[in-house]
């Protein structure tokens, strides 16, 4: 067998389809995406596939070895991430080929559900508690929420305040029966951040994501020693390499993208890497259905998993959601806040090849927001 073509997707609202035809009429699907470079990608899948073309794509380590290390320049996630959605279209074509799930692949199932957490709130959080009773409403039994907008590197009492309250509001709203994940998402200084988790720690957070930005991890571990809240970080970190540091940071959780962290193969080496120091599983994956999917194919295989990150009705998710690219949506729909094990082969979706080309017809040119505090200097977002 002989990959045949590699085709590009930009579909809306913000995503990168990646389509991997075989001459023996096999095709495999993957998601190599950064959010707001989708074009940049795109030209870097395209590269790559100068030496895909004519391969076996059952030769899935041998083709990731080439692919990461193969040209003299490595790593980053726009090369990361272009790999990653090469890896999960050849795995679903080796899955496809066999005739398996890709879970049975890497080993078989470890769990017959992957308990999943819903999103509340945007990027400026409001009526927050209502949303979270919503989704614990709907089934799911763990709720994330972005902590706070923008924060300068030392903000006032009252924006700390504020932060807290909408913590606490949450907390109340679904009781002590169910999770609550707070995301920094890098907009908290290392001096901000020692000043929150304290006053966070009444109210039990499963994990505070990016508590410190990634290229200030040296500082994780102070912060880790002096909070009983457990600490997560990596889904911005792209390697074995790049989560050496963090997982002797004294992180409790690991949150490698299968989309950014070089796909299925690698970030199942990050999962193995976690477990030996002690350190669970919560992949990020605010992105589409093969991501979706792919990171699911991992979560019932690996033993240190904890819980899923997914994105169906996201706040980025206008126009376009998650299940409208199925044939099937019922892979991905969720039953008490829970993905069931499944056994069609591949990644376990049937992607609706008309939706994809239709989509496409559109595109989209994604930007992520730039954001100035006050004084007109730029926030993180």
């Amino acid at each position: 067998m002989k990959i045949v073509s590699m085709d590009t997707f930009l579909v809306p609202p913000r995503w990168l389809f990646l389509r991997v035809r075989t001459d023996e009429g096999i095709t495999g699907w993957g998601e190599p995406v950064v959010e707001g470079r989708a074009e940049t990608v795109r030209a870097a899948v395209a590269e790559l596939s100068d030496y895909l073309i004519g391969e076996d794509p059952l030769r899935i380590e041998h083709h990731w070895q080439v692919l990461t290390k193969g040209g003299f320049y490595r790593g980053g996630p726009v090369l990361s991430s272009a790999v990653a959605g090469i890896d999960q279209a050849l795995w679903d074509i080796a899955g496809k080929t066999y005739g398996r799930p890709v879970h049975a692949l890497l080993g078989g199932h470890v769990r017959d559900r992957v308990r999943m957490y819903a999103w509340i709130g945007g990027d400026r959080p409001a009526d927050v508690a209502a949303l979270a009773r919503e989704q614990i409403d709907a089934g799911f039994t763990a709720v994330k929420m972005n902590g706070s907008g923008e924060l300068t590197h030392i903000d006032t009492p009252r924006r700390t305040g504020e932060v807290v309250e909408r913590v606490a509001a949450v907390r109340d709203a679904i009781g002590p029966d169910n999770d609550l994940v707070v995301d920094f998402h890098g907009r908290v200084s290392t001096a901000m951040a020692r000043r929150l988790l304290p006053l966070l720690e009444p109210y039990l957070p499963l994990f505070i994501e990016e508590a410190v930005l990634p290229e200030h991890t040296a500082h994780l571990a102070a912060l880790a020693a002096a909070t009983a809240i457990p600490l997560a970080a990596g889904e911005r970190l792209y390697s074995r390499g790049d989560f050496r540091t963090l997982l002797a940071s004294g992180a409790a959780v690991a949150q490698p993208d299968v989309s950014h962290a070089g796909g299925i193969s690698e970030v199942r080496r990050i999962a193995a890497m976690a477990e030996s120091h002690d350190v669970s599983m919560a992949p990020h994956c605010p992105l589409g259905p093969i991501a979706l999917a792919a990171s699911l194919q991992l979560a019932f295989a690996i033993p240190n998993f904890l819980i899923q990150e997914q994105s169906v009705g996201i706040h980025y998710n206008i126009g376009n959601d998650v299940l409208d690219y199925l044939v099937d949506p019922a892979p991905l729909r969720f039953r008490h806040g829970h993905a069931e094990l499944g056994n069609a082969p591949g990644l376990g979706i049937e992607v609706d090849e008309q939706a994809v080309l239709r989509a496409a017809e559109v595109g989209h040119r994604w930007r992520n927001p730039i954001w100035h505090h006050a004084d007109g200097s730029l926030a993180e977002w």
